[in-house]
Order: C-alpha cells, then sequence, then structure tokens
C-alpha cells in the first residue's frame, strides 16, 4: 500500500538526506520533483548541491505547479516513490508570482493566493492517492523561530504553516528532523 510521509525541520537539518533514505526503501524507480527556481547565484548552487547528491538514476522534474499534468507525464506514471522537495519553496514560490505590494495588500488578498496554494496542494495529494504512489513531501518547519518584522514574511510563515498541518494530517508518517536525527512524530 502506497505511503505518504513528511519530513520537516529546520535549515540544514538533514531533511533531504534522510527523506533520500526513506525513497531508496521503497525501490529504485524514484522520481525527484523539485520546486526550486534558480534566481540567482546562490539558489544555482543549491541545486547543483542537491542534484549531485541524488542517486544518478533518479529523473528529476522541476515543477511547482499545475500538478495535473502529471497525470499525462510518462515518468511520473512509471514512478513507484516521489520525492518532492520542498514544499515550502512552492508555497514561497506561488506566494510571489502575485505581482503585489505585500507591505499594502488586503487581508481577503491574502486569503485569496492562500486559497490558491492549497488547491495545488491538494491537487498533488489527490494525485498522488490515485495513482498509489509512495511520497515523500520534504518542508520546512517555518513556526519555531523568530517573528518576522515584515508583513510578507508573516504572511509566508503562517501560509506554510497551514500547508503544513494539512500535510501532517493527511500523511502517513511525518518525521521531523533536527541536526541530522529523524524523530518520527505520527
Amino acid at each position: 500500500m502506497a505511503k505518504i510521509i513528511m519530513v520537516t525541520g529546520g535549515a540544514r537539518s538533514g531533511k533531504s538526506t534522510f527523506a533520500q533514505k526513506i525513497a531508496k526503501k521503497f525501490g529504485n524507480n524514484i522520481l525527484y520533483i523539485a520546486t526550486a527556481i534558480p534566481f540567482d547565484d546562490g539558489m544555482r548552487d543549491r541545486i547543483k548541491k542537491h542534484k549531485n547528491a541524488r542517486p544518478k538514476d533518479w529523473k528529476t522534474l522541476e515543477q511547482f505547479k499545475n500538478f495535473d499534468n502529471l497525470l499525462n507525464n510518462e515518468e511520473f506514471l512509471i514512478s513507484d516513490t516521489i520525492i518532492f522537495e520542498c514544499m515550502t519553496l512552492m508555497v514561497s514560490n506561488l506566494l510571489l508570482k502575485h505581482n503585489v505590494d505585500f507591505d499594502k495588500i488586503d487581508y481577503n488578498k491574502i486569503d485569496e493566493i492562500e486559497k490558491e496554494i492549497f488547491v495545488e496542494v491538494e491537487k498533488l495529494i489527490k494525485i498522488i492517492k490515485i495513482k498509489e504512489k509512495n511520497m515523500i513531501i520534504v518542508t520546512n518547519e517555518v513556526g519555531m523561530g523568530i517573528v518576522p518584522s515584515y508583513k510578507l514574511g508573516n504572511i509566508f510563515r503562517d501560509i506554510a504553516g497551514r500547508i503544513n498541518q494539512y500535510l501532517a494530517k493527511n500523511s502517513d508518517e511525518v518525521y521531523i528532523t533536527i541536526s541530522g536525527i529523524p524523530l518520527k512524530l505520527k
């Protein structure tokens, strides 16, 4: 039976390494869905390091929205296991695609944006369940640090936190990684 597994934790806590370890237990036919956008040198370097850390035979799909098209993607259809990394980058990408002034944004508009983000997440989970794929979702725990001093940071933290709650509820297993050590929460 297929499983959805959520791996959360802080930055550089060992989430990716642990997610890859889990994926290898499910088999060799693994698809890595990468949500990062290489918008600067730092992100390009991070993407390169993540690619180098993965086994060469894993397929990679770069995508952070429009998950309906997975139903027509051959690599997705033949894969047994999906690593989805990272949900918080997906949230950030979907949030920032709106060309708005986040310092002056109306809270009704924030609610609309959050609903759009939830639709994408719900589509992804639904497709994974319909196609009975194992999926390991990597996401950052963003609620344990300081409260951001700017409005966009607060909006992001709040939406990401609610998305993580939704994912945890809909996952078969949930882990948090701290200093490279995974702890099973569910």
